[in-house]
């Protein structure tokens, strides 16, 4: 059995519109193994994950990563307490990403103005699209 991957609260909604871009192409690799490797896989609904509060699996080869935090931890944190509070996690949950999808589903449809605010990703339309589509299924 695979060990559970590592989350932060924001990276939920990321994996969830997640489309083969990032900061780096160590950091895009990364992200792919993980989303199109462990979720986006048959069986994928349910992969282990475990909520952190610190740089987790997918901040692993990021060129902000400072130790186990980041260069824009005040932003990072402030999406870490919005995505928690509206998904219900907490450091320490243990989920599969079945149930994450299902939390994700119930979101209000116009909730990413509010809790994706400071992404730099969100005026791309990628997680809004998926959580539309996560909402269609």
């Amino acid at each position: 059995m695979k060990a559970p991957i590592r989350y932060r609260p924001h990276h939920f909604l990321c994996s969830l519109g997640f489309e083969g871009k990032g900061y780096s192409p160590d950091f895009t690799a990364n992200m792919t193994a993980i989303v199109m490797g462990r979720l986006r896989v048959q069986d994928g609904e349910s992969a282990r994950i475990v909520v952190v509060t610190e740089a987790d699996d997918i901040c692993t080869p990021c060129p902000s990563r400072r130790g186990n935090s980041c260069e824009s931890a005040g932003k990072i944190e402030a999406l870490d307490a919005a995505h928690a509070k509206a998904l219900r996690l907490n450091e320490g949950d243990e989920l599969s990403w079945g149930e994450a999808l299902d939390r994700m589903r119930a979101l209000p449809d116009t909730i990413l103005d509010d809790i994706c605010g400071p992404c730099q990703w969100r005026g791309f339309g990628m997680c809004t699209a998926a959580l539309k589509r996560l909402k269609s299924l």
